[in-house]
């Protein structure tokens, strides 16, 4: 997010100041009907850099969707993540596949 200029800085604290009666809402009507509102609409997760080894075909296949590749990518991760069946924790999910793999072993 960009800083604030001095005029921006002055004309909050020019605002902060006032009192609330005193303040002009007349272009801004109140909201009286929040029953179509929708929570976290705006609320996007902060992001972290990583590097990840993608097949190649799987990258053109991304990248073959044009620009923005990498939203499309932690777009499907996403829905794999929300959608996953045993667990959303990875610690148990691990364990959980370690098991799995046990029994498996145990029975063949």
């Amino acid at each position: 997010m960009r800083k604030l200029t001095k005029v921006q800085k002055r004309d909050i604290a020019a605002i902060a100041a006032m009192k609330d009666e005193d303040i002009d809402l007349s272009d801004m009507p109140e909201v009286l009907d929040w029953s179509k509102a929708e929570m976290g609409k705006f609320y996007r997760p902060p992001k972290k850099a990583v590097t990840i080894r993608l097949d190649g075909d799987v990258l053109e296949w991304l990248k073959g969707y044009g620009k923005g590749y990498q939203a499309r990518a932690n777009l499907l991760l996403r829905y794999a993540m929300l959608n996953s069946r045993e667990t959303n924790e990875p610690r148990n999910r691990s364990r959980l596949l370690r098991k799995k793999a046990r029994r498996a072993h145990a029975s063949s």
